[in-house]
């Protein structure tokens, strides 16, 4: 297959890429090198694929529609994977304006060129962010996400309403996914255990908020990009009866979302206490109150994608733990 894949030197972009590349197909990869962290990690993955044969790279910007249409329209892909963002609930307390020109005028850049080209599929990431205060747990396609409680999350929710526009009066075949707490090797510095690694590793303390009270899906990676190649082959169709129960196939349009993630509920003091086993150290603890934006919980139910595609990821946090700490020995540390 021929694919188009934005964000291929971040952290699941990368991983992805790869996965593709290693199955034969082409891939070109569309990034804008930003430098809302280190943009010398962002180069050795690319680095990587580089060296790999199909792999193609084009730097620009989303927002710069003219130059993405003509690397879309050179490559003609079959397949667009729009994984490009601005990231990170914090950050867009304090600048929003980056997440509404990357999350909102970048996504309606890549429709605009799925569209015109006529892909097979459009497939959107999206983020566990958009359930926001949604209390009911395990977290379920078909459950509301209409309460986002950072405006990372209200423009990811934003994309998936865009994109549904767009597959009813285009007929375009659209899957978003949305992401958990995703992590492992070559992992995003700003994510907490690539920090808590780092600080441990230094003697110095590690922030952990809501006085530890926090629960997350932790997925591994490659159990994520797994995920997402095999619902590459899992095109939406219009349906032309009722929508199976459980299903988030729009009635009305060629288009689904479907939750990654592990389908367990961590303790993030677990999580930590992983690393301390891992590391063989303590961690120096700093009890925070919860920061503005975060939600205390997240948990996905993934049956919806094992009923799919017949996968559901698994790798238990010890496991991927000791899979980054072995990565950040020999690669990511200072």
């Amino acid at each position: 297959m021929r694919v188009l894949i934005t964000g291929t030197a971040g952290f699941i972009g990368f991983h992805l890429a790869r996965l593709m590349l290693e199955e034969g197909h082409q891939v070109l990869g569309y990034d804008g090198m930003t430098d809302y962290y280190d943009v010398g990690l962002k180069e050795r993955r690319h680095a990587i694929l580089k060296g790999m044969p199909g792999f193609r790279a084009v730097e620009g910007m989303l927002e710069d529609q003219a130059l993405f249409d003509r690397v879309a329209d050179d490559f003609a892909p079959e397949i667009i994977v729009h994984l490009a963002a601005q990231a990170g609930v914090r950050y867009s307390i304090d600048n929003p304006r980056a997440y509404l020109d990357s999350n909102i005028t970048g996504t309606f850049t890549v429709m605009e060129a799925a569209r015109r080209i006529g892909v097979r599929h459009l497939m959107l990431a999206s983020t566990s962010s958009v359930y926001g205060a949604n209390e009911t747990m395990p977290y379920a396609e078909t459950d509301k996400a209409d309460t986002p409680m950072s405006f990372y999350a209200a423009t990811k929710k934003a994309g998936e309403a865009m994109s549904h526009a767009f597959a009813h009066i285009h007929g375009l075949p659209t899957t978003c996914f949305r992401f958990f707490t995703v992590y492992g090797p070559w992992g995003r510095p700003d994510m907490a255990l690539f920090k808590f690694v780092k600080a441990m590793r230094a003697g110095e303390p590690i922030d952990i908020y809501n006085q530890g009270e926090m629960y997350r899906d932790f997925t591994y990676v490659t159990d994520l990009v797994r995920g997402i190649r095999l619902l590459m082959d899992t095109v939406p169709v219009r349906p032309e009866g009722p929508v199976p129960e459980g299903d988030s196939l729009s009635p009305v349009a060629p288009w689904r979302v479907v939750n990654i993630g592990n389908s367990d509920k961590v303790r993030l003091l677990d999580f930590i206490e992983a690393i301390e086993e891992t590391l063989g150290l303590k961690a120096r603890r700093n009890y925070l109150p919860m920061q503005a934006g975060d939600v205390p919980a997240t948990w996905a139910d993934a049956s919806l994608l094992q009923r799919l595609t017949g996968y559901r990821p698994a790798t238990d946090y010890r496991e991927g733990v000791a899979r980054f700490v072995d990565w950040y020995r020999d690669h990511g540390g200072n």
